[in-house]
This record gives C-alpha cells, structure tokens and sequence, in this order.
C-alpha cells in the first residue's frame, strides 16, 4: 500500500547531544519492533489531513472557541462526540493554551486516572466551521470512526506507556503525512503514536456503494520508542515529515543565519561560517515545489546578516571580524573557472585602492574558497521554469573585531628600538585571545605608537625643519623610473632645511645625506618656514625678512619684505603664499608664470584690504579639493549640467552683483587690488563649489578652490575666500570651544566685534589662539578638519555642508566640535611663564617665528593626517573609512618638530626632534593597524585560542588551543573498567564534534609556532587552566624560576568519574635548527601526573605551586621534578580562579562568590581566612593595590565590577569571617580577564606627584565584547571633587536617546538580594566629557561644585599620565 517510505526528523534539546537522528516508518503492516532507518530533514506539511476530515492549523480567540463549539455542537452531537471532536482539533496544535475557564465549559474528561492535557489552539472562525460541518458529516455517515478516533487518540493515556510520568509535561505534537498515509503523535516525550489511513480504492468505493457498512477510515495503530532507536533521543522538542526527499541532504541549520537576497533567493550563512545560496522553485501556481542549494563561499562565524543594498551583503559577528561582502550573480551556464578568474581580478583591483596595512588584514581574516557544491532537495529544476543562477562573493571592507577576550597576558615587544630600550619605565604590549573556531586569533595591542627608527642624529640647537621635494632629481634617475612607480619617484624629498636661532642648514637627501655649502638657500639667518609651491615643482623659502622661490638650488625669484617687523608665520594653499608678521600685518603672494616664453615663475604681491584694527594673531591658507567649501547655494546650482550651459557672461554678472551687494564697510575689507586678477581665476573660483556639490554623486573630483582662515586677538575668526579676500563666513567669541560653529558674517564684520570686545572681556579674558590648521584628510582628501591649539588645549572640528538660511555669498558649511581625549595641559610651572609670556606679549609682539605644533603629512605608510607636536605627541589619522583615529607617542617625550620624509632609504617615513636635541629618522610599523581604538595586529591561528602566557626568562609565549574532531566512540563503564564503543552510522548520520587541546610556543619576533614545540593533550582531555608560575629553583639567584603550568580535565561523560592532569612545562634554549632560528627555544616537560579529580585552577604562592583538585585547595612543593603537597583545605563547588599575593590565595567559586585564604610557612597551614557568604556567579579575579590597603575585584555574570574589602574591625563583618563589599559598577560587558600593574610614573622618585601615585596599581579588564578597560584607585580628595563633578555632568549634559549614565552603571543583579548598590566608582567616559565643554560651560560647571576648571583638567590630566601605558 505503501510504495514510498516515510521520511521523518525528530528535534531534540537538553540533553540531547548537537545531532538530529531521523526515524523511517515502514509500511503499516510492520510491528512497533521493526528496524528503523535514518533520513534528512526538511519539510514541514502545510496542513493536516485524514481522509476527509481535515484539522488546519489556524488562529482563534480562546474564549471565543469554547464558546462557539459549545453552542454549534449543543444540537447536532453528544457530550462524548462533542469532546471528541475538540480533542482531535486541539491536539493537532501546540502554540497556545485555553485558559480554565473555556476548559470547564469544554466539558473534557478528567478521571483521576488520566492526564490533565494541555489543549492549545490555533483556529479562525471560518476553517473552525467548515471543519466541525466535515466532522460533523464524516461521524453521522460513520458510526464506527468515532470509535476508532476515541480509541486511537486515548490509547497513551495508559499506565504502562507512562514510564513513571504523572502528568503529560511535554504538548503532544500530531504530524500527518502530506501525503495523506498517516499521522504521527509524540507522547510521554518519547512515544510516537503512528496511525495509519486506509487508502480507498475504486472496488471500496463500488462496495460501499451497495449497500455494506462503511469501512474504517483507518488501519490499525503501533507505538515506536525513539529511545530503542537511539538512547541519546530524550527531549524531542519538534518533529517532521520530510516530503519527496529523493537524495542526500546533509546540512544542518543550527546557528545558521539568512536573509533573502531577492524575492526567490536567500543566502544563508551556516555554524561553521559555509555560506549557501538557497533558490526557491516555485511552479506556475506560486507555490514552492523544490529547493536548491548551492555553496559559495566560505566565510567568518556569522552572527547577523543584513542586505544592505542590491548587491551588497553584510555578515556581523561577534567571533570574527565583520565583512561587508559583494555578490554577483552568474548564470549556471558560465564556466566556474572564468567566474574565479574574473573573481580574482576584481580583487586585486579592490585590493590596489587599499593601504598596505588593510590588504593583509583582509586577507588573514577571510577564507573564501572557489568550490562550489551543489544540493538539490524535493525534485529536479529541469521540471521547474526558475531560472538558476551561481553567486560570487568578494570581501569590499572589514570591521576589525578583537573579542570575544578569553585571556590576555603583557610582555615586552620584539621590535624596540634600541634608542627606547634605555627607558625607565617597561614598553609592553598586551596579548588577547580573540575569536573563536576558524576564527581564532592572537590580537597584540598597543595603546601608543613606537617608531622604528633607522638612525638618529644628534643636532643640538635645531628649533624647526621642512622636508622639500626637489625637481632635480628627475632626470638623473631615468633608469630607475622605469623599475620603480612614478609617483615615488617624483614624491621624494631632495632636501631637508633644519632652522636654528641665527642660521639655517641645508641637507641633500638622497643615498647619504650631506650638507650643501654652495645653494640657492638663505642660510644666514633663521627659516621660517620652507614648502612646495607649483604643483611640487618649485621649492619656496621664507626668512624673516623675505621670499625666495627656488628650482632644485637655483634661485629664480627673491623678494624682500619689509612690513614694519619681520615675517614670524607663512601658510601655503598653492598657488598662494599667505605670510604674517609678528604685529599682524597679513600680505599675500601669488605664484605666476613670467611673461617670456612662460617658462619660469615668479611671486606677485597682492596685499589684502582686510581691517588692522584688531591684530592677526594666526592664520592657515586652505586648498579645498572637497566641494564642500562654496559659497554657492544648492539650489542655484543642483545639477552640473546647469551650471556648465551657463555662459561665461553669466557668471561674470553675477560675480559682479555680490560684490555690489557688499556693505560699505566692507569696501574698506577689499579695496580695489582684488579686482586686479584675471577673469579666468575668478571663473575657476566660482565654478569650484558647485562642481564640488554635483561631483559627490559622480567619480569627478572638484576644482580646487582657496581659502585663508584668520584669527583676532578680540576672539573673532575669519574666512576669505582667495583671491579677492572676501569675508565669507565669521565667528565671534572662537577662542571658548563652542560645540558648533556658526557662520555670523552676515551684515557683521571685524570691526563691529571690536566693539563688543570690551563686553567679552568684562565676563572673563579669552584664552589666547597659538596656532590654527585646516586640513582636508580621509578618502580622497573629503573630510575638511579644523585643528585650534589654545593656550594648554586642542580643539577639533570637523566641517559638514549646512545651507539653510545661509546668505547668498557665505560659506555653505559649519563646523562641529570633535571630542577627543588629547589633555594638552603641561606642567603649572611652565603654564605661569607662559601666562606671564602672554601679558607681555600684548606690550610688544615677539619677533621671534612660532614653531607650528601640527604637520600635515600626506602619505606616511599608507595614511594620511596630521601630527600633533608639543609634550602630548599624538598621531591624527583619518582612514580610508573615514575614521579619525588619534593614537599617542609617548615613548621619546615631548616632540619639538616633525616631517615627513620619503626617501630611497627611507621610504614613506619621517623626521622628527625630540626634546634632547635628537634627530630620528624613522618609519612607521605597517604591521600594525591604525584604524583601530589602540593601533592592534590580529594574527590569525584558525583554531579556539583559550589561554596565552608570557615566560619572561624565554621572552616567547605559551599559547594554549583546540580544534574541533568528529567524535566517533563513546566511553562505558563495565565494573571498573572503560571501554570504548564506536559509534557505527552510514555516512548521513552527523556525528557530534568535540576539543582536542595542545600547547605550543609562539615566538613575538614572526608571531609563528615555533617548530616542534607542539604538545597534543589527550582525547577528551580539556585544559582548565594555564598560566607562568614562579617557583622555588636552586637554579637562579632570586631561588625562584618561571614555569608554565597548566591544569587538565578528563570529560567521558557522567557515567566515567572525573579525572585531570597537572602539567609543569620548562621552556629551555637548544641549538636552534639550520634556517630556523626560532627552534631556540624547546618545551621541557617537568612533571605530568594523573590527579584524584579535575584540576580546575593553578598559581603560585611563596614558591609552590596552588592547585584546586575537586573540591579541595592543595599546596605542592616541586622538587626533583615531582610534585610534594605540603597542605589542603577543602572549599565550595567549583573554583575556576586562582590569584595570589605574598602568602594570601584569592579563589573565585563558579557559584559562591570568593574566598580569601592564608598560607602560614611556619606551620605549613593552609587556612581560610574570610569569605563572601553571598551567592555570586565569579567570572574573573584580580587585587585591587592601593597603597597599604588591599581589594578584591570580582566580575560576574551580570556584567558587575565589585570591589570587596577584609574589614575585621567592621561590625557587619562578624569579626573579618565575611568579606565587605566596598564598591560596584556595571561595566556594561562581561568581563572575562584581569590584570595589573604598577601606575607609570610611581618609578619617578624626583616628582611630587609621584608620590600621590606610589604603590597604587592600575587593574586592567578585557571584555568578551572586544573592550579593554581600566580600574585606578583615586586619592581620596581628588575622588570627592570629580564625583561631584560627575554628579553635575549627569544632568547638564545631554546624553544619547535620552540615556541615563547613573542608571546604566549601578550595578546590575538578575535575582532579588538584600544588599544596596555600594557605587564609590567614577565613570572615567563621562568625566571625560568634561573637555569637549567649551571654556564657559567649564567655568560654571567648576564654580557649582566649588573648584576651577584649572584643578579639574589638572586632575583629568594627572589620570591620563599615570595610566599611560602600552
């Protein structure tokens, strides 16, 4: 009867092993002790049908259904059919339940000897009727199948299927075949009821006809015991038929992830990151009638996936860096090796646009193979009309992704120069384990960059210096022009101009470097400035007092220049040179061609008619290729095709109509020199905004356009557009670090606010501009940013395009505050010399050139941005993404000046001086990653990275790993001993995967296994602890030597008692092998022993070695390479954690909290001290130094940082036998590991401040977000005075979404307990928000909680200074 079998999958959870087993029914005829067969999944019936009584899967209110069925039902049918009826539809259902009132009005029976079964329904008004109308129908014309239904649904109720279940836990689950041959019901969890129907023939038809009583719809009944099939199957929590498999599908869904790419296709990205496209066959009714699978790609663990647009994928995870991906569809009849041809040029395309540093990353973060695998489920596509289609994927962008942070460790870097291996204090970097599975990965991360330097000069008395790119090197190196890319060559600097206080030098660079004594070159006096001028083809040089334009060592043009004082300031926006005296007087120069031949150039004056009334103080010309610097609205000018019909005519017009629109005052501005420039650079001037605005659409780039911003000593800021110097956009009162710039130009010039300046002044004194930049940085040279240094600060914007109620001829843009944390406060002793420096500067300006603190660098390694001199050196990178990135270089001290400098020898690198006098050369590490919070390197293992351990005697770390295997055998107990038994399944059976652990060394200098260092653990032996221990050795001087130490689990199951292993590693240098100089170092193995039970957590103390076996602490001794105890203790559940210091053991309990214990030598005890008494679930401990005070910082499952205290004079703490909780604070992440060190600077004995600092020690966090944070005990005054602060800073600052930041960090607790939130925790990100305040808000703020803003920043600053580690 049955000409197919019946496919059939059963989901399980629990304690169900991550394997689906499938059951195959045979025919009806079979008995319940019929061998089964396995099969695939996938279907789920659309409905479910009997015969002609059909039970749909619909939605109904409950109350509404008893309702109804009890009125419709009262007339036609019998209590007992009636029950029947809505039995049958009930449990055919298993979303929801009825409530106990319809229940009581369903009349259901309930005998003390049956269930009380849970009836969930899920039925609409209009299926409901035509069902009991067809059941209604079905039991009138068929006396004998309300029997047979009565008998086939109440036959499990019996005792002996029970196996010992009072009441029925599990919603009985009823699956119909979809092809109407039987049903299926799950009871008792493990019980599948199968229930056959009869299939009418022609002859049952024709018999039924004549008058015989109607035949039973169904055929007899049997049980099957899913546990008969396999013992594993116990919690099955869903179950369907498989309709028309007809070959081999083996995927599994679980942790899968999808999104539909079109209305027919999904991609759907599995647990192990395979990515599969899913096309949907439909037929001509719509209806899907087969799937087809086909792999793609392989990729990254995903967590989510979006489309983000038509075309473009995003895959987010949690494990692995998150990848924008593109695809592309291809049609099946392209052959799969063009499409990888095609695919790998597009990469490489790709890959030419991208920095260095991004390539490799990509590539190391990515495994995309070619082989396309093709699965089809339900039937063949050459029955179907959808079209199929193969898709490519390739990698466009990448967010990098640090976490999950399992474990970290700190240890020394391999590349230090040998310039900073002198230094005082310890340059480390810290190493994370990151990832998970394929995604695994070591993340090396340091907070400040370390140049490398290639050579060092000492220059004493240099105060600035410019690198020059020279033209007459050209046609010398023709031969290497062709081996080497043009732009190289013809980038590099041919001279380096170093200024002293009375002369300059000048350096050739080249091979060698070398003074020129016979040059073009003013070197009589000091240079204030020297740059490329002429598209890098001429070289300008200002002196104080004069011009010299040079080609290569010839000069072409000098101009000197005589304003009253000398020139103190030069800004270069090519082709403009805009000079500043030291009284402010601000005069222009412009580079033209000569009128001979136009072979040679020379500098025309143009003198700006801008107001003297208020002095120049800075100024920065800016060369704008952007678009986003117009003065052209939007409007006037949407699309390019308009502006380019305009004739020139048209625009000449309207230039002159602006002009006339102008104030009379503004006349004064101008004067009549601006109108002396041809037309020709007016129409390119005018043409630059909105070519900018169309070209942001399009892949043109914009004309170029100048402007100059001016800076006032009465606090006003001014930009002109070049040439004509018009006023375009002014603010008033810059100096006070507004949150946004407003363009207040309109009717306002200069003048007028000199006249309010006496009303700024009587509210307090503005801070004193130094220097002012703008510079245009990101892809593209897009993202225009102004950088301000006032007096000890540095203010950032970034400009955006703002066009609303903006004049007709004003700036199209506003600037918005930046917020960083770069404290530039120095010492106070230099601030006072400095404030008296300023008043008197006010008498008498200086003649003496400012030293510029922010360089401009165009390509150093790849990245372009600004460096920041002064005694906080900072890096400002804006990346290919448009990220800025500001990372510290504190590692040589203050930097005097800086430049870039590519050369043969030095390719793409840079100068810089540093406060000794010291002239380094140097480049920037490119493997590293700057687009990053901290500059970061992620190298990659491809497997789970769970411990990682620095042995500073060996300088290479212990890494600890595991991969993944298909678990084949299975271990039983007989008696006493174990034996092993393979599990034997044919090839569609997936087997269940488990951990094979080993340790291996990995060398800092490549970041590679070192070769056969590798040991393999045992099967099913898992490492719960690792890490190096210093213990007692009659080897060193100190009698104590550092060995790796990790402690191991066997895991076979619940049946085989828990055993592990206590391994003693010693690292040890050997000859190395030929060619491989990293087999210096071996592992040593010391001692390897079996222990009584699992060894869960190691450390040392005084020498010996702690471990937590079970559920005792024992103290061992290694001595002749054997492990003696020496003393135990027994304790709580599971400890996982182990720290010490001196004699005191800090163990963390998987479940209850802490405990402290105490090792006394004298008596060899182990002792407990104190503990937690509340229930607390530890994730990881650290100590908590602060002076003579000790803490114990536990973070937990809710995200919570607590700090508890051994308090025995506190009442509460019942003679010290309870720790105290003495503070809290939800970090918002789970805080997986911990570490600490001393606070940098505490070495430093000279300084006052270091004492405030002495012994306190900074505890460091990773998080499994991928975070890393800081925990620094505050002196108790500084702490009264920032908490008020923060107390103020919660309500004056508006924060995202309305958030809440006090609420967000109390702490956070799942279950009820009797203890308050104890706080006593800054929240560092929000006092840090205190500098992005302007000088007012910081004035007020600081007078309501009774201080200065001076003290705050000097307290902000002094935070900064003794965390400044990495």
């Amino acid at each position: 009867m049955f000409k197919k079998h019946l496919s059939f999958i059963l989901l399980g959870s629990g304690d169900v092993p991550p394997f689906s087993s499938r059951v195959r029914c045979g025919s009806p005829g079979l008995e319940p002790s019929s061998t089964p067969d396995v099969h695939k999944p996938i279907r789920r019936p659309a409905f479910i049908s009997s015969n002609q009584t059909f039970f749909r899967r619909c939605s109904v209110d409950l109350v509404w259904l008893a309702n109804l069925s009890l009125c419709y039902l009262k007339e036609s049918l019998s209590s007992q059919e009636r029950n029947l009826i809505l039995t049958c539809l009930c449990l055919c259902s298993q979303e929801t339940c009825l409530k106990s009132e319809a229940l009581d009005e369903l009349n259901l029976p309930a005998s003390p000897g049956e269930p009380n079964l849970k009836i969930p329904v899920w039925i609409s008004p209009a299926a409901l009727r035509e069902e009991l109308e067809t059941l209604i129908k079905v039991f009138k014309q068929e006396p004998k199948v309300k029997y047979e239904m009565f008998q086939g649904i109440k036959f499990f109720i019996f005792l002996h299927l029970q196996d010992g279940f009072v009441q029925n836990v599990h919603i009985p689950i009823v699956r119909v075949d979809p092809e109407n041959r039987c049903a299926v019901m799950l009871v008792y969890g493990t019980k599948l009821v199968v229930l056959p129907f009869r299939k009418d023939t022609l002859t049952d038809e024709q018999e039924g006809g004549v008058g015989e009583g109607p035949k039973s719809s169904f055929l007899p009944s049997y049980i099957i015991d899913v546990r008969e099939l396999d013992e594993k199957l116990l919690n099955i929590v869903d179950m369907k038929f498989l309709h028309g498999v007809q070959e081999e599908v083996k995927i599994t869904l679980d942790c899968s992830q999808s999104d539909f790419i079109a209305a027919d296709k999904m991609v759907i990205s599995l647990k192990g990151g395979e990515i599969y496209v899913l096309t949907l066959i439909t037929d001509g009714m719509r209806s899907v009638r087969a799937f087809h699978f086909d792999k793609a790609a392989a990729s990254v663990l995903t967590t989510c996936m979006v489309t983000m647009e038509p075309g473009y994928l995003f895959l987010g995870s949690r494990l692995g860096n998150s990848l924008l991906l593109k695809y592309t569809e291809k049609l099946q009849e392209t052959p799969a090796e063009d499409g990888k041809d095609k695919q790998e040029k597009e990469k490489e395309t790709d890959k030419q646009e991208e920095p260095p540093v991004k390539k490799k990353r990509v590539e190391s973060s990515t495994n995309w193979t070619d082989e396309v695998d093709e699965i089809e489920v339900y039937g063949s596509e050459a029955q179907s009309g959808t079209q199929l289609a193969t898709y490519s994927f390739e990698v466009c962008d990448s967010i990098l992704n640090i976490g999950p942070c399992a474990n970290a460790s700190m240890g020394e870097p391999a590349f230090l120069s040998e310039e900073f291996q002198s230094n005082p204090e310890p340059d480390l970097e810290v190493v994370v384990c990151s990832g998970h599975g394929k995604n695994g990965a070591l993340s090396v991360l340091q907070r400040s960059i370390r140049p490398q330097v290639v050579t060092t000069f000492e220059l004493p008395g240099c105060q600035d210096m410019w690198t020059v790119v020279s033209s007459e090197e050209e046609p010398e190196k023709e031969e290497e022009k062709t081996e080497r890319p043009l732009e190289d060559d013809s980038k590099r600097h041919g001279f380096l101009i170093l200024s002293r206080e009375d002369s300059t030098m000048i350096l050739q660079t080249g091979q060698e470097i070398m003074e020129l004594d016979t040059s073009g070159f003013a070197t009589q006096g000091p240079t204030v400035f020297a740059g490329n001028i002429g598209d890098d083809q001429y070289i300008i040089q200002v002196s104080p007092m004069g011009l010299r334009l040079l080609e290569g060592v010839k000069q072409l043009h000098f101009i000197p220049v005589d304003l009253g004082s000398p020139i103190v300031h030069c800004s270069v926006a090519d082709p403009y040179v805009v000079i500043m005296t030291a009284e402010g007087v601000v005069t222009m120069f412009v580079l033209k061609s000569d009128s001979y031949m136009g072979k040679t150039h020379r500098l025309a004056l143009q003198k700006p008619q801008i107001s003297t009334q208020s002095r120049v103080i800075a100024l920065c010309a800016y060369r704008d290729v952007s678009g986003m610097f117009t003065t052209e609205s939007k409007t006037c000018s949407s699309t390019k095709e308009d502006f380019i019909s305009r004739s020139l005519s048209e625009e000449e017009t309207v230039y002159q109509d602006l002009s006339n629109a102008v104030d009379d005052e503004e006349e004064m501005l101008y004067g009549e020199s601006s109108t002396n420039q041809p037309s020709k650079e007016e129409t390119s001037r005018n043409s630059a905004g909105p070519a900018g605005n169309s070209g942001e659409g399009s892949s043109g780039k914009a004309e170029p356009s100048h402007w100059c911003v001016i800076i006032r000593d009465n606090g006003v800021m001014e930009i002109f557009q070049l040439p004509d110097w018009r006023l375009v956009f002014l603010v008033k009162n810059f100096p006070v670090g507004q949150r946004v710039l407003v363009d207040s130009s309109s009717g306002q010039s200069a003048t007028q606010a000199d006249g309010k300046k006496e009303e700024v002044a009587r509210q307090g004194e503005f801070p004193v501009i130094k220097e002012v930049a703008l510079v245009s940085l990101g892809n593209n040279r897009s993202r225009p940013y102004l950088l301000v240094y006032v007096e000890n600060e540095l203010l950032i914007y970034e400009a955006f395009p703002y066009d609303q109620q903006q004049p007709q001829n004003n700036l199209k843009v506003r600037f918005k505050k930046v917020h960083h944390n770069i404290n530039f406060r120095e010492k106070k002793s230099k601030l006072r010399k400095d404030k008296k420096a300023e008043s008197g500067a006010e008498e008498g300006p200086p003649t003496k050139g400012h030293i510029s603190r922010f360089r401009y660098f165009e390509d150093i390694s790849g990245y372009s941005g600004v460096f920041i001199c002064g005694p906080s050196p900072h890096w400002m990178f804006v990346t290919s993404r448009g990220a800025l990135r500001l990372h510290p270089m504190s590692i040589d001290g203050p930097i005097e000046s800086f430049s870039p400098f590519h050369n043969i020898n030095c390719p793409k690198g840079f100068l810089y001086f540093n406060k000794q006098g010291e002239l380094r050369i140097s480049v920037l590490p490119t493997y590293l990653s700057y687009d990053a919070p901290w500059p970061v390197r992620k190298i990659p293992l491809r497997c789970t990275v769970h411990y990682v351990s620095y042995h500073v005697e060996s300088k290479v770390y212990a890494v600890c790993t595991s991969v993944k295997e298909l678990c084949t055998r299975i271990p039983r107990m007989t008696g006493e001993e174990k034996e092993f038994e393979t599990i034997e399944r044919d090839e569609r059976y997936i087997n269940p995967q488990q951990e094979k652990f080993s340790i291996q060394l990995i060398s800092p200098v490549s970041w590679e296994t070192i070769p056969n260092t590798r040991i393999d653990l045992e099967e099913w032996e898992h490492v719960t602890c690792m890490k190096t221990v210093a213990l007692r050795s009659q080897e060193t001087v100190s009698g104590l030597k550092g060995y790796i130490a990790a402690g191991t689990c066997v895991m076979q199951g619940e049946e085989v008692t828990c055993r592990g292993r206590i391994l003693i590693l010693d690292v040890i240098e050997v000859v190395p092998e030929p060619g491989q100089p990293l087999t210096k170092n071996k592992f040593k193995v010391l001692y390897e022993k079996e222990q009584k039970g699992p060894v869960t957590a190691l450390c040392h103390c005084h020498g010996y070695l702690v471990s937590a076996i079970g559920q005792k602490i024992f103290l061992w001794v290694l001595k002749d390479n054997d492990l003696t105890g020496m003393a135990f203790i027994d304790t709580q559940l599971y400890i996982h954690q182990m720290i010490s210091i001196k004699n005191f053991i800090l163990a963390a309990d998987l479940m209850k909290s802490i405990s402290l214990l105490r090792y006394q030598e004298e008596s060899k005890t182990l002792s407990l001290v104190s503990r937690d008494a509340k229930p607390l679930e530890v994730y990881s401990v650290e100590f908590l130094v602060d002076n003579n005070q000790l803490g114990f910082l536990v973070s937990d499952r809710d995200k919570n940082l607590f700090v508890y205290m051994y308090l025995p004079e506190a009442k509460e703490s019942f003679g010290g036998m309870r720790l105290l909780r003495r503070a809290d604070f939800n970090a918002g992440a789970h805080i997986s590991t911990l570490w600490r060190m001393p606070c940098r600077g505490a070495l430093d004995s000279i300084s006052k401040k270091a004492l405030t600092w002495d012994n306190k020690q900074i505890s460091w966090f990773a998080t499994l977000d991928g975070g890393i944070g800081l925990l620094l005990p505050m002196p108790e005054k500084t702490y009264r005075r920032l908490l008020m602060l923060q107390n103020a800073l919660n309500t004056l600052l508006p924060h995202y979404a309305g958030l809440n930041p006090k609420a967000y960090r109390m702490m956070h607790c799942d279950r009820r307990s009797l203890q308050n939130a104890v706080r006593n925790v800054l929240d560092g990100d929000l006092l840090s928000k205190y500098l992005y305040l302007s000088t007012m808000e910081r004035s007020e703020l600081a007078k309501k909680i009774g201080t200065t803003q001076d003290i705050i920043l000097d307290d902000l600053l002094e935070i900064d200074r003794v965390t400044a580690h990495f």
